[in-house]
């Protein structure tokens, strides 16, 4: 895996130096999941986000009777997880690999280190996050309309 073009191909990288790149690839880890593998539960304490090299996930929720409905699928080059590092809170959905699947890790350890050396890469990359959150609750907003 070219991790480096990986992550030059997420939107959560969109923007940065090629050296900003280039560090951001050194800081990030592989993974592989098998399809089926849970990669993290609703609940958990969050400390990374991954980003998508191939495979495919599904995001799932509990229901108000305790059913889990799958309410995203997810492939490359997109990110997920990222939730847990911006509100330091509890991870709001369990994601599974739908597919064999291979990520790239990146902790909030990774992106402390990540901030110290690039501060305006970073600055790219919390407004890089704050656009997809905002285009995933345009996306919720629709399809909770769609429901009325």
């Amino acid at each position: 895996m070219e991790k480096l073009a990986v992550l030059s191909e997420s939107p959560l990288f969109e923007m940065l130096s090629k050296e900003e790149l280039d560090y951001a690839s050194e800081l990030s880890r592989p993974r592989k999941f098998s399809a089926g593998q849970t990669i993290f539960e609703e609940g958990e304490l969050g400390d990374s986000l991954y980003v998508i090299v191939s495979g495919q996930v599904e995001v799932i929720r509990r229901d108000s009777a305790g059913a889990q409905r799958t309410i995203s699928v997810l492939g490359p080059p997109m990110f997920f997880g990222e939730m847990s590092l911006i509100d330091k809170e509890y991870r709001s959905a369990t994601v599974r690999a739908r597919t064999d699947t291979e990520l790239l890790q990146v902790t909030a350890e990774n992106l402390a280190a990540f901030r110290k050396q690039h501060r305006d890469g970073f600055t790219f990359l919390v407004i890089n996050i704050a656009r997809v959150l905002s285009s995933r609750l345009r996306e919720s907003n629709s399809k909770l309309l769609e429901r009325r």
